[in-house]
């Protein structure tokens, strides 16, 4: 992949996380000061390689779990360790979780405050319990206003708890997207899970699910911060 068609493959992804639409080939040209040709033959090399669809003949081009795979793996590879943080949700969360209070409530107040700032559905791990929050943010999204959208997605929630138990992932944070979650695969769902450790176990978690079209790059600095902070607060 040339660094044009990367840099496209990105601009897509973001767009798309904005307006939830195709992306089509004129805003791109626009952006990139290039002809709408040289856009839709770079597309079309993308769309070779599977990392971006046409939905409709006429339609502009989304992301597949493909693109968006390469794209969170660059996310990772570009700035390992910390990546930068709004201020302003860096702020809020480290506001919500250093307020003190019982282990219980400072997780859930970090959880109901990725709600707010992502507009995905928050979930984490308290004990042997799963907390979730922000249940009509997911379904609120365009992705899911079929039915059999909504039971596959609900069908992702009734198994998560379980399966976080048996997987144990082990990173410090982790991307699931797609048709790669180990449960829900038809959901069109992305699980971003950061782990750390609490009173309540060596391997807590919390993060958020939402849909594939998300913006990656802010859900991973802030989930990420979500389990530093509550580490840093909960296991001292």
């Amino acid at each position: 992949m040339t660094e044009r068609q990367e840099q496209i493959l990105s601009a897509i992804i973001e767009q798309y996380a904005e307006v939830a639409s195709p992306v089509g080939s004129n805003l791109l040209a626009k952006a990139f000061h290039v002809s709408s040709a040289t856009v839709r033959a770079e597309m079309a090399e993308l769309e070779r390689g599977g990392y971006i669809a046409q939905p409709h003949t006429s339609a502009g081009r989304v992301p597949t779990d493909k693109g968006y795979r390469l794209y969170v793996n660059r996310l990772t590879d570009d700035t390992p360790g910390v990546i930068q943080t709004p201020r302003r949700g860096e702020r809020a969360l480290s506001a919500r979780v250093q307020s003190g209070g019982m282990p219980e409530q400072t997780i859930r107040s970090a959880v109901d405050t990725l709600v707010e700032l992502t507009h995905n559905l928050g979930i984490a791990t308290i004990g042997n319990q799963l907390y979730m929050s922000g249940l009509s943010n997911l379904f609120g999204q365009p992705e899911f206003i079929q039915a059999g959208q909504v039971q596959a997605v609900a069908s992702l929630l009734d198994n998560l708890q379980p399966w976080l138990r048996e997987a144990a992932p082990n990173q410090p944070l982790s991307v699931y997207i797609g048709r790669e979650n180990p449960i829900g695969r038809t959901a069109g769902c992305s699980l971003v899970i950061s782990r750390f450790r609490s009173p309540f176990s060596d391997r807590s978690y919390i993060g958020t699910l939402g849909p594939t079209r998300q913006s990656y790059k802010e859900v991973m600095n802030l989930v990420r911060h979500a389990g530093e902070e509550l580490e840093e607060v909960l296991y001292a």
